[in-house]
């Protein structure tokens, strides 16, 4: 445990652990889902793309779990945390629950978590812990050009009409029931806005989400996601689509406890 984390009262340490931990398996799950497109992507730019924005987040996850493990220290490292937990201990937002389906599921997906997850970055762009400030800044430099790319394939999806459009429309009313999962409340939250943390809590956030991506959804003629159905259950009960990907994920390390990654 470093001097920054010690100077924090326990009920907001314990309240940055779930976010950190939240925000870390948001983009491992992410990461390795859109991993799947290597080789398979519907064009050869595409699978260097996806390639390239699935390895970010995989660093991304890296990072903050590292954070996560000198604020515990509970004598577990990134690699440990990452991949020694069964299916039900992860804490990602229901959204990544889905399964990877056809190329309008992963550009509705990320389109949706891409711009929750900027909204949730903003408000930690002034964190007052030191260390998830320093780490949000150079992720969100990096992010910038992910919501670029899947921006443009929104754009063209819905612009396209036929079949790609009707696909689009499809993946959004599967998946965008959970996408404000990604914002919902974490426990104890209240404390992180106190402690200068997050500048919001998560009505405010998930209202700085709509406003954010209204104006497109409304000139695609996109419909809007509903609220999160159940927002205290939004990362919790995880789908047998995130059970056979976490098993595939963690795969490496069952065979081999001892490797990095």
């Amino acid at each position: 445990m470093t001097a920054v984390s010690e100077a924090l009262v326990p009920a907001t340490r314990d309240a940055l652990a779930l976010l950190l931990l939240a925000m870390a398996d948001d983009e491992l799950v992410i990461g390795f889902s859109d991993s799947e497109w290597t080789g398979i992507a519907p064009l050869l730019e595409e699978d260097v793309a996806m390639s390239s924005i699935a390895q970010d987040e995989l660093g991304h996850a890296q990072a903050l779990y590292r954070l996560l493990a000198e604020l515990v220290d509970d004598g577990r490292d990134a690699d440990a945390i990452a991949y020694d937990r069964p299916p039900e201990g992860y804490f990602h937002a229901r959204l990544l629950d889905h399964p990877r389906g056809d190329w309008a599921d992963t550009i509705a997906r990320r389109y949706l978590y891409d711009t929750a997850d900027a909204v949730r970055l903003e408000a930690l762009g002034a964190c007052s812990y030191e260390p998830l400030r320093e780490l949000v800044a150079k992720i969100r430099r990096e992010e910038r050009y992910h919501r670029m790319h899947v921006s443009a394939w929104l754009e063209r999806l819905a612009g396209a009409g036929g079949e790609p459009r009707r696909r689009l429309l499809d993946a959004l009313a599967r998946l965008a029931p959970d996408a404000a999962t990604v914002l919902a409340p974490l426990p104890n939250e209240l404390s992180l806005v106190m402690a200068g943390i997050l500048d919001a809590g998560s009505v405010d956030l998930d209202a700085r989400w709509r406003a954010e991506i209204g104006p497109a959804f409304e000139r695609l003629g996109l419909p809007m996601p509903p609220p999160a159905a159940e927002p205290a259950a939004a990362r919790t009960n995880h789908s047998e689509a995130f059970r056979w990907l976490h098993g595939e994920f963690t795969s490496v390390r069952q065979m081999d406890p001892g490797a990095t990654w």
